[in-house]
This record gives structure tokens, sequence and C-alpha cells, in this order.
């Protein structure tokens, strides 16, 4: 009887695969490398078991490395088992040509990186052609049970993934002629005096690297600017205020040459600054106020980039740490969607789980997040809306959202993590938070001073992350904003109490953190300075949401970058490349 080979991407997900089928094909009987029934053989990869690699007779070793023989163009690509993962290859190849095999499945991770993996591997079973058996795609979204049968249910076809697998090729190719090339040329250049000082260069590692080094240089350039801010008291019958200088006649200075450092609250002469002071000192000021009500939207679900940058910016934990938590909440626990996607929308027709989702929280005994899910039910809050549930935004996976099942036996990380993803997910459907907001102008003479208040009047989204009390208001300052001003009648007259001139001095851009520095990779295509390569790179930025954390960490095992705390810092041999 004929049979179907499926090939995971690693072991866990083929068990998985085993168990979700039991029900519906039958048991498997477990040998040493897959599992087998009557239907089906599983088996696995451990990751990539072959790699590319210039064929012997095109390549030139590594003590020839010098611009004489660069550039390394093979005319094609050889496959090369990886040595440590052999024995694997081979017991996934000899199942592949196994006889009563008709068909295989490729079930590796549902991305591009996923689909190089198989094709690769069948590549090689074929002698470098394909192996000439049917293939057809399972495509996960997330790895539960029922979801595993689905995709059985619903399997791409070959010609459906035909895109997918030309780009995963052309990525791998470009990386390997990038590399090489670019490591060798650097390598002899850096190495020209004698020695071997091996220098690496990526596709995508040496444009990130160049992103930290120009900021460093921009802060080691930075010449602090001393500059003064007036701060005022005001003395109203309800009590006391405070206030700050500022030019309404300033306007933002535009253009490549423009200063970044001046803004409307800044003098930059001190005897102005205490002039300033002298005039308004113990003097009345007339007071104008605009009261207006604004709303503030949550954020989207996450995708797996900006997942990266909350967590490393509320928790600290870096882009690849983010990424394991991620893909062990959705291989191991089952608790989260696939992880690695770009996308920050559901797809339009996935209104019912999201529902089915709002009522297994709600029953969890999460004690946290259960309140806040009856909620959204009780209120009838998950509604159709565009700016969740939009197809145009759903690329091959969609936004990180929790699953149907409840995780247990958490670590307090992946908890962590899980509670940022499942209070997005709860908060996306609530209302707008509603403030208030006060603009007060008291005008001592001629001088202008500014307060802010910002009352927070509905919570709506905010409520699931506990910030019910207008002193949570993000964005908030001692004596700015966050703060219920003391009223003043209209037409009242108020007194300066105190008024003083604070010396400061302008401070460096701020060195890149994973956040931050996750945000830059993302947005890269802006930074380009030709009109045309702008145009093209406009919604693509530097790798993708899977690889991006991996760059980072490569940049800093290659000693390009230290990680101080939070902060990113190029080394000397960053700023040599």
């Amino acid at each position: 009887m004929n049979k179907t080979l499926v090939i995971a991407e690693k072991p866990s997900v083929a068990q998985d695969i085993v168990r979700a089928l039991t029900p519906v094909a039958g048991k498997f009987d477990k040998h040493d490398d897959h599992f087998e029934n009557e239907h089906y053989i599983v088996t696995s990869a451990v990751g990539h078991l072959v790699e590319i690699a210039a064929p012997e007779q095109f390549d030139v070793k590594r003590g020839k490395w010098s611009f004489a023989h660069l550039p390394v163009l093979p005319p094609y690509f050889e496959l090369k088992p990886i040595d440590k993962t052999k024995s694997r290859l081979n017991a996934v190849v000899r199942l592949a040509k196994r006889k009563d095999v008709a068909r295989l499945i490729n079930a590796c991770d549902a991305g591009r990186e996923g689909e190089l993996i198989f094709r690769l591997i069948e590549q090689y079973a074929g002698g470098g052609k394909p192996l000439g058996k049917p293939v057809q795609r399972l495509w996960l979204q997330s790895m539960t049970p029922q979801a595993i049968r689905d995709g059985f249910e619903h399997l791409r076809s070959d010609e459906q993934m035909r895109g997918l697998a030309d780009a995963a090729r052309s990525r791998s190719e470009a990386d390997w002629l990038v590399g090489i090339n670019g490591t060798r040329a650097m390598t002899a250049f850096n190495s020209r005096d004698g020695g071997f000082f091996l220098t690496t260069v990526g596709r995508v590692q040496t444009p990130t690297l160049s992103i930290v080094v120009e900021r460093e240089e921009k802060i080691r350039a930075h010449r602090p600017r001393d500059y003064w801010e007036i701060h005022a008291s005001f003395l109203a019958e309800a009590g006391e205020y405070p206030g700050k200088w500022f030019d309404p006649a300033f306007k933002k200075p535009g253009g490549e040459d423009a200063d970044p450092d001046l803004r409307a609250d800044r003098l930059w002469d001190q005897r102005e600054a205490l002039a300033i002071v002298e005039a308004v000192r113990g003097k009345a000021a007339s007071v104008t106020e605009e009261r207006k009500p604004t709303t503030q939207a949550c954020g989207l679900l996450y995708d797996l980039t900006s997942l990266q940058r909350e967590a490393n910016g509320r928790f600290g934990f870096s882009a690849k740490t983010t990424l394991q938590l991620a893909q062990s909440l959705y291989e191991r626990h089952k608790a989260l969607t696939y992880p690695r996607t770009d996308s920050r929308a559901l797809p339009e027709d996935y209104l019912g789980t999201v529902k089915q989702t709002f009522e297994m929280l709600a029953d969890s005994g999460m004690g946290h997040l259960a309140p806040h899910a009856q909620t959204a039910l009780d209120n009838h809050y998950i509604r159709p809306s565009k700016r969740i549930f939009d197809n145009s935004k759903v690329s091959d996976h969609f936004a990180i959202i929790p699953t149907l099942q409840a995780p247990h036996g958490l670590s307090e990380a992946e908890q962590k993590l899980y509670d940022l993803v499942v209070r997005r997910f709860l908060a996306v459907f609530f209302p707008s938070a509603e403030f208030m907001v006060t603009t007060r102008i008291s005008k001592v003479l001629n001088h202008h001073f500014k307060t802010e208040g910002k009352v927070l009047v509905k919570p709506g989204w905010m409520a699931v992350y506990g910030k019910e009390a207008a002193e949570d208001v993000e964005g908030a300052k001692d004596g700015d904003k966050g703060q219920n001003l003391v009223p003043v009648r209209e037409g009242e007259t108020v007194r300066t109490e105190s008024v003083e001139a604070k010396g400061l001095k302008t401070r460096p851009p701020a060195r890149y953190s994973e956040a931050t520095l996750l945000g830059a990779m993302e947005g890269a295509g802006k930074l380009v300075d030709d009109d045309e390569l702008r145009e093209a790179m406009q919604e693509k930025g530097l790798g993708t949401p899977a690889t991006r954390a991996a760059i980072i960490e490569g940049l800093l095992t290659e000693k390009y970058l230290l990680r101080e705390g939070r902060e990113l810092i190029p080394t000397a041999k960053a700023f040599q490349l």
C-alpha cells in the first residue's frame, strides 16, 4: 500500500503531528528516526540538514583569499550535507526514496526558511534534482491538535508554494554571494600588512551595523550646548499650578541642516532668561484655557518585531530571548499562534475563533485576565473591525494571538510574554480611552507660560492594563500632563508666585537598544538616500521578523557590538569595517 511521507522541521513537531493524526489515521509505531502507520510515515529534520556550496573547482581556499581571486561567482551551487546532522539527513533521504512512498508533505515551519529546509532535502534526495514524487504543503497557524488536523484537510499544492520556494532559494544564494565575497574582500583588505584578520560581512548584518555605527558617530560628534528653561508657579484662588515659558512665535525648522536642538521652550542666552525671570516675578497673569476631549485607541495586535520591541522595553528581554519564549509558547505549550509573523491583523473569517478564545480566557481561572475577557463578552465588544480583521494585511501568517488552549506550567518569563500578548489581544477589542486635555496659557506682561493637564475620563482599553486612575496616563510628567489642574475662574487674575531659570545642556541622540534597533531595521527603507532604491524598499526593512534577532545576536557574537545594560555599543572592529 502506498504511503505519504511527512517531513517536519524538528522532532517535537513530528510528535505533535503524530498525536494529532492518531485519532483520524490510526495508531503509529515508533522507530528510531520516524513514526509509521499504514497511511503515513512521519519524520523530521533538525533545522537545516543541507547547505549550498560552490563546486570544488570554482572555490578558492582560505590561504588564497586575495583580490585576485574575487569575485567568487559559481555558475551553479552544489548541495553539501551539514556534518553534525549527516545521520539524520541519511535517514530522511532513505525514507523519501522508499518504493512505497508515493507522495511527500512538507510540514516544516510555515515560512520562507521552512520552505528552503524541505526543498534542499528533497533536491539532495533526488541527486541534485527534485525527487519526482508529488509534494504538498502543510501550512499551520497554530500547533493545537485540531489546527494540525485542519491543516491536513487543507493542504496547499506545490504550485501554490513555487513563489515562496524561489524567494527562499534566491535569498539563500544572495546571502552566500554577498557573505563570501564581502568577507573575503574585507579580510584581504584588513590583512594587507600581514597576518590574517577575519572580517565577516553579511547582506543584512553589515547594513544593520552601519545604522548603529552612524548613530555612535553622531553621539561622539555631539558637543553639549547650554540652554535655559523658565519654570514658574502661579497662585490662583483655588491653589497653585506650574507653568513653563515658551515662545508662541516659534516654528520648527525644516530641511537637512535644521538644528534638532531648537525648541519653543528653550532659551540660548542666560541673560535673556534671567531678564524674563526678573520681569515676571511677583507679577499678575491673565489666563486663557482650552479644554478638549481626546481619545486614544489601543495599539494593534503584535507581530514578532513589535512584540520583541515591547518585551525589550518592558522586561529587558533581548530579541533572541523573546523569539525563543514565543516559539516555546507556540510549539511546547500550544498557547500562542505562529510567532514569526510580520502581520498585525487577523483574517476576516476569524471572528468566531476570537469569540471562542475570549470564552476560554473568561473561564480560564487566570484571575488577572479572566475578568476583562468576561467584560468584553458581556458588553459585546467583539465586533468586526477593519483595524483588526483585514485580509489585505494578512501575509502568510496573521498576528500573534492566544490559541484556544489555556497554558499550564509556564516559566516566569513565558508567563510574562503570554500575558503581554493576551492583554493586547483583549485590549484591542475594548473601546478607546477618553481623556480631557486642558491647555492653559498664563500671560505675564508679554511672556507666555504653558500648563497642560490630561485627565483620564473613561479608561476603556487601559482598564486591561490596570490603568483605572488618571495618574497612570502615558506621557505624564510631574507638573505637566497626567494631572488634575487647579481650576481658574473665567477672567480671574493669578499671581506669579515663584519663578526660576534652569540651566541645562543639550544631549546627544540616545544609543540604540534592541527595541529601537529592531524598529530601525523594520523601517530601514526610509534611510536610503537614492530615490529609486528608497521607493523599492518602501515597505521593506532589513531582514525579516524571523531573522532580525539572529542578526543582532550575530553582531554581538562577532564582537561588532557590545551589550551594556540595554544599550548596544559598536566596537573598534565595527568602525574598522
